[in-house]
C-alpha cells in the first residue's frame, strides 16, 4: 500500500513538473515570437543596398532616441535612404527642433535620401521635423499642420485662497516667477510670454519655409494652428504626395536606385524580459524628483 501511495506521488510530481515545463516553455516562446516577428524587416546588418526605417510617434519629449537612431543610420554606407515613419502630434520646441537639425544634417551634408511618411498624425512638431526630409507622404485621411506654438498651465491661486493656504515666494528678478501657478500675470508678464512664443512661433515659420523651399510669408499666412487632412495639405503644398506606407517604400525605393523589393532595416527593439511583458514598464508612471520639480510653463508644438 505504502509503495502504491509512493507511486501515485512520483506520478503528481512528475505530471505537474510536465505542466510547468510546458507553461515556461509556452512563456519565452511567446517572448521570442514578440520580439523576433513583425514585418518583413530585419534588426540586423548586412551586405546589399536597405532602406532605413525610423519612427517618430507619441509626444515628443526626449529626442535622443531617434536622434541616435537617425544618426546611425545616417552614417550608414549600406543605407540608401531613411523613411520617418511619423504618428505623432508634435512635443516639446526644443526636442522638435534637434530632430529637425539631424534630419536637415542628413539631407544636406550627407546628401542622403530621406523621407516622412506620415501615418494618422504628423502634426505641430511632428510637421517641423518632416519639413526637413527631402519628400513628405501621407495619407489622404492623415492630420497635416498645425504650425503653432502653445503653452500651458493649471492656475490653482483660488484653491490656495479657498483653503486658507498661502504660496510664499522669493525672488531676485522681476520676471523670475512669470507664469506662477498660484497668481495671475501682470500685464508685463503676459507680454514677456508673447514675445517668447511670438519668436518660437517664426524660427517653426522659417524652418518650414527653408525645408518646404517655399516663401517665409507664403508659409506665415497659413501658421494659424490648424490642422488639414493629407488631401487637403497636398493642394496647399505641404507635402509632397498621397501614399500609404508601402507607396512609400516603393516609391523611395526607386528613388535611390534600389531595384525589386527593398530590404528594410529598422533600429534594434529594447530586449524586455518575462517580469516587463507581464508586469509592464511602470517607470513612466512613477514620478521622479526632476518630474516632480517639472512644474513650470512649457513651449511646444503640440496639436491638442
Amino acid at each position: 500500500m505504502a509503495d502504491e501511495k509512493r507511486s501515485r506521488v512520483w506520478l503528481w510530481i512528475l505530471i505537474g513538473g510536465g505542466a510547468f515545463f510546458l507553461f515556461v516553455l509556452a512563456v519565452f516562446t511567446l517572448v521570442y515570437v514578440t520580439l523576433h516577428t513583425g514585418d518583413n524587416t530585419t534588426f540586423a546588418s548586412g551586405f546589399g543596398d536597405k532602406i532605413a526605417v525610423v519612427d517618430l510617434e507619441g509626444v515628443i519629449i526626449d529626442p535622443s532616441t531617434v536622434v541616435g537612431q537617425l544618426k546611425k543610420f545616417g552614417d550608414d554606407s549600406s543605407i540608401k535612404a531613411i523613411i520617418l515613419h511619423v504618428n505623432s502630434p508634435g512635443g516639446g520646441v526644443a526636442a522638435s527642433e534637434e530632430i529637425y537639425r539631424e534630419v536637415k544634417r542628413i539631407r544636406d551634408e550627407k546628401k542622403k535620401h530621406i523621407v516622412a511618411s506620415i501615418e494618422t498624425v504628423g502634426a505641430s512638431g511632428a510637421y517641423y521635423v518632416s519639413s526637413a526630409t527631402n519628400k513628405i507622404y501621407a495619407d489622404k485621411g492623415s492630420i497635416v499642420g498645425s504650425i503653432g506654438v502653445i503653452a500651458q498651465w493649471v492656475n490653482y491661486g483660488d484653491l490656495l485662497r479657498w483653503a486658507k493656504l498661502k504660496d510664499v515666494t522669493m525672488k531676485a528678478g522681476e520676471f523670475k516667477d512669470t507664469g506662477s501657478a498660484t497668481r495671475d500675470m501682470t500685464p508685463a508678464e503676459q507680454a514677456y510670454l508673447q514675445s517668447l512664443i511670438d519668436n518660437m512661433h517664426a524660427q517653426f515659420i522659417q524652418a518650414v519655409a527653408d525645408g518646404r523651399k517655399s516663401k517665409f510669408d507664403d508659409i506665415k499666412a497659413i501658421a494659424n494652428g490648424k490642422v488639414w487632412t493629407g488631401e487637403q495639405a497636398l493642394s496647399m503644398k505641404l507635402i509632397d504626395q498621397v501614399g500609404d506606407f508601402q507607396a512609400v517604400v516603393e516609391d523611395t525605393a526607386k528613388a535611390v536606385g534600389i531595384t525589386g523589393e527593398p530590404v528594410l532595416v529598422r533600429p534594434e527593439r529594447d530586449r524586455k524580459t518575462v517580469l516587463d511583458l507581464i508586469f509592464g514598464d511602470v517607470s513612466g508612471i512613477i514620478p521622479s524628483r526632476e518630474k516632480l520639480l517639472e512644474q513650470h510653463v512649457g513651449f511646444y508644438y503640440l496639436w491638442k
